[in-house]
């Protein structure tokens, strides 16, 4: 699922909700009931906003009791009953049935802890036991549970359980271990469909006038946070894969844009059919767009569901980048098919196992389906950005305790998913793929529909590969940070290695930064931890891997390579230095030598190093201009991106503007050699095109912002622009001198389009004004009805991060807390948190302490210690490196 969440808090902890700050100290339920089946029936009222249900639960009872405890949360109970012996299977779509005894019972409920207990007049005996209970709740707008979704033309009834809201639809037993199977019928108007983890098995007339009740087949044993069911006017685009029915569905207005993903869904099947060995096991898959979604998507068992823009796109006409975010999204929640929903972490604190491994597979399924896509130039840059925030020391491990639901939403972050998804990549490239894949295959096989831990899992692995994967894994997921490894120059067929943990920490060049060092740049965070180390596959370039474990001092090393590079396709998960004759070797033969991955990677530890001090930020630059023609559009922009994040953080206006012009001057006949687009154009030329056109449009370059403004004049004007891909950067670039009536046209896109993509380009430019009355108009608009709450955020987050704008969006973010909280969604506060780390002076810093001590935002405590050491971080970067790039800028200005 793609969440972001952050922080683990001691004691209470709390949530962000339409009233104020709600606090949950909900913990694990009492044990000594195990769920078997449940036979649910759901009649939502739309229009109301409502929804009444009866289930029948078959347990297990491991000793006699006179009370149960099971979940809910703003439910409300009508009635209770247990009738002894039998769990006979329930039609789901019948009334409770009374024809054995049954044992009415009281309901008290703790909504703190989330929980209801059934309390009995007399105790009920160990064995089989089915709870009969009839209740009633809301459809909420917190896009959380069983709620409401809306478009102009009418509302839907949506679901999204994971991690901990399947209580908010029923009264469940709701932990991943407690698995069950299900009977799923929902009582909907007549006029509505409804789709929910299984095919349909029977549509009937309803009791009532108007209605009809839909019956699904009995799921697979699984956890309550897969259970999905949703209620509309969802249209289809169907095919079939491997023989299972495979369903794009969106509302009426979005189907022609299901095309594509469709065709992503029939070969990831098929894919992972045969990579998993256990052919994908219900007699359907739906995929489904949902207008209002808060996470990128979700892997419910067999209805998996999306955000509009993971999963819509135009198939033949769709920005490059919309068309890689939905093939990896598809593939992501394929993949937990198998990873994830048939095979469970037994508890959220492995997370990390179902997250990491799906992230791993995104990558490796659509880079086999789109092999010319180059994912893995992509997947790169992301673990350098991974690394980069793993590198703080308010960071956490993979494998981090988690009890209330507070504590488990914040594990849903960059650590869970990237992190865990590269040292997932590591282990494989280190033992080899098919290796790997009988790994993975003798895990699945030996828990499906089961649970298992990450022992269970890097057990298998260990046992296939006959290597040391458990020692490898164990160190990376037990412990935070990333290693840094040393190398020494090569003495006789040896390399000298030393390990430690890495800090992207600048040094202050010898001067003495007195007001950044007399308070913690976090106050919130704890001691530094004792000294970290790995073992960690190290494969060289050209040559074979070597294991190294903390007590390594060499590793061989006969590579006849003319350079000595120790992390082979930029495949490990660690930072690496080098001594200073061979750095210059690599350097000299990264073109030729290295592969685009591997230069990525390079560049990646060189930006790394020179923010913790080890180098200076010209001789960055100097790396990034000696690769300015480098042909790889992923590695120009993290060349780009990093140059622009210089002048962003480092640089003083008078610095920008010379920075500027050296971009020009440099990437300007890059540029222009490209020429304009052609037919049948290779799309990695575009995305280069692309990346250059909107650096030199942010470095002020006259010809391309005279070329952004005509696409976008002629984007208005009703023409299809010769070259789409450049249209959103080109959108953006103009509207930061555009007008009022340049934002009257783009928020009329927002307002009206069907392309989803389309809208979230055009909300995105509305974040780019600099005009003074139109950011504060962006800012109210985010706040306002006319932005759905799962984007308010987004707005408020752009403007913070920009370096133009973030003045103001701060000054919005304190003076109207109370409207921002009105439209929470559950992660929506911490990810203004994290925005506000883009701030760069210890002032600012302690504005952000303060305000977030007043204003605790929960599941962010994490997320605020991080914010605090990164604003830091950059002053005191920008006090070390500011003077070294005045010095590059002097020797590099033209005259």
């Amino acid at each position: 699922m793609g969440l972001w969440r952050r922080l683990r808090a001691a004691g209470a902890l709390c949530v962000l909700a339409a009233a104020g700050l709600i606090c949950a100290n909900a913990q694990r339920l009492p044990g000594g009931v195990l769920p078997q089946h449940y036979a649910l029936t759901i009649t939502p009222d739309l229009a109301k906003a409502r929804f009444e249900g009866t289930e029948r639960i078959d347990v297990v009872l491991e000793s006699p009791s006179s009370a149960i405890t099971l979940n809910a949360a703003e439910i409300e109970f009508e009635s209770a009953r247990a009738q002894i012996g039998g769990n006979e299977k329930a039609d789901s779509s019948a009334a409770l049935r009374n024809d054995k005894p049954a044992l009415e019972a009281t309901v008290t409920l703790d909504a703190a802890a989330e929980q209801a207990t059934l309390h009995f007049a007399k105790p009920l005996p160990a064995g089989p036991v089915t709870l009969e209970i009839a209740f009633r709740g809301i459809l909420n707008d917190k896009l959380r549970g069983f709620y409401l979704s809306k478009t102009k033309l009418r509302n839907y009834g949506v679901t999204q359980f994971e991690a901990t809201d399947a209580r908010r639809a029923f009264p469940c037993f709701d932990e991943p271990a407690l698995k069950a199977t299900f009977d799923v019928s929902l009582v909907v108007d007549s006029g509505d469909t409804a789709i929910s983890n299984m095919q349909t098995i029977r549509d009937t007339p309803g009791s009532e006038t108007g209605k009809h009740t839909i019956a699904f087949a009995t799921t697979p044993k699984m956890s309550t946070y897969l259970v999905a069911w949703l209620v509309g006017d969802f249209q289809c685009t169907a095919g079939k894969s491997d023989g299972i029915p495979i369903r794009v569905c969106a509302t009426p207005d979005k189907v022609p844009l299901t095309k594509f993903a469709l065709s992503a869904a029939k070969w990831d099947l098929h894919y992972y059919d045969n990579y998993f060995g256990i052919k994908y096991p219900l007699k359907k898959l739906d995929l489904i767009a949902i207008p209002d979604f808060e996470a990128g998507a979700m892997e419910n068992f067999g209805c998996i569901t999306f955000r509009e823009t993971e999963l819509l796109a135009d198939a033949k006409n769709g920005p490059l980048g919309a068309r890689k975010e939905v093939a990896t999204t598809v593939a992501h929640e394929m993949a937990h098919q198998w990873f994830g929903d048939m095979v469970t972490p037994a508890w959220w604190d492995n997370l990390w196992l179902n997250e990491g491994f799906a992230t791993w597979m995104e990558t490796k399924a659509a880079a086999k389906w789109k092999p010319k896509w180059e994912f893995e130039q992509d997947a790169a840059a992301e673990r350098s950005g991974i690394m980069d925030g793993d590198a703080a020391q308010a960071t956490r491990p993979i494998l981090q305790r988690a009890e209330t639901p507070a504590e488990i939403n914040e594990l849903f972050d960059d650590i869970a998913y990237g992190k865990a998804g590269a040292v997932i990549a590591m282990v494989e490239h280190w033992t080899g793929e098919d290796t790997f894949r009988r790994g993975v295959q003798a895990y699945l096989n030996a828990h499906v529909y089961g649970n298992a831990t990450a022992e269970d899992f890097w057990g298998a692995q260990t046992r296939t590969s006959g290597l040391p994967v458990d020692a490898v894994m164990r160190s990376y997921v037990e412990q935070p940070g990333v290693p840094e490894v040393r190398f020494g120059a090569p003495q006789g067929g040896e390399v000298p290695v030393t390990q430690q943990r890495f800090e992207e920490r600048s040094a202050d060049s010898g001067k003495t930064v007195a007001h950044l060092s007399q308070t913690s740049l976090d106050p919130a965070s704890p001691p530094a931890p004792a000294i970290e180390q790995w073992t960690i596959p190290i494969c060289i370039h050209g040559d074979s891997c070597e294991l190294i474990a903390p007590e390594t001092a060499h590793i061989k090393a006969e590579t006849k390579a003319p350079f000595f590079f120790a992390n082979a396709d930029d495949a490990g998960y660690f930072r690496t230095a080098y001594a200073s004759a061979d750095y210059a070797a690599i350097v000299a033969h990264a073109e030729t030598g290295l592969t685009p991955t591997e230069r990525i990677g390079l560049l990646g530890d060189r930006w790394a190093l020179m923010r913790a001090g080890d180098g200076t930020v010209g001789e960055f630059l100097d790396l990034a201009l000696a690769v300015k023609g480098d042909s790889d559009p992923t590695l120009m922009e993290s060349v780009l991106g990093r140059i622009d994040a210089i002048g962003v953080r480092i640089a003083s206006d008078d610095d920008r503007r010379q920075l500027d012009a050296v971009v020009r001057r440099e990437f300007g006949p890059v540029y222009a050699a490209m020429g304009g687009p052609r037919r049948r154009e290779k799309e990695d030329h575009a995305e280069l095109r692309e990346a250059l056109f909107d650096a030199l449009g942010e470095a002020h370059d006259p010809a391309v912002l005279s070329e952004a403004q005509r696409l976008t004049d002629q984007l208005f004007s009703g023409h299809k622009p010769a070259d789409p891909g450049i249209l959103d950067a080109a959108v953006a670039l103009t509207a930061s001198k555009g007008d009022a009536a340049m934002y009257d046209r783009l928020l009329k896109v927002v307002r009206e389009t069907k392309d989803p993509d389309f809208r979230d380009a055009a909300l995105r430019a509305l974040t780019w004004f600099d005009s003074p009355s139109l950011v504060d108009r962006t800012l109210q608009l985010a706040v306002s009805d006319d932005v759905r709450s799962q984007d308010s955020w987004r707005l408020i987050a752009m403007m913070l991060q920009r370096r133009d704008t973030q003045g103001p969006a701060w000054k919005f973010v304190r003076e109207h807390w109370g409207e921002i909280e009105r439209r929470a969604t559950e992660s929506s506060g911490a990810r203004i948190v994290e925005a506000t780390g883009a701030f760069c002076s210890v002032d600012r810093r302690d504005e952000v302490a303060g305000f977030f001590a007043a204003h605790q935002v929960g599941s962010a405590q994490r997320t605020l210690a991080k914010t605090l050491e990164r604003i830091g971080d950059c002053a005191q970067l920008r006090v070390a490196q500011e003077p070294n790039l005045k010095q590059w800028l002097a020797a590099h200005s033209a005259p």
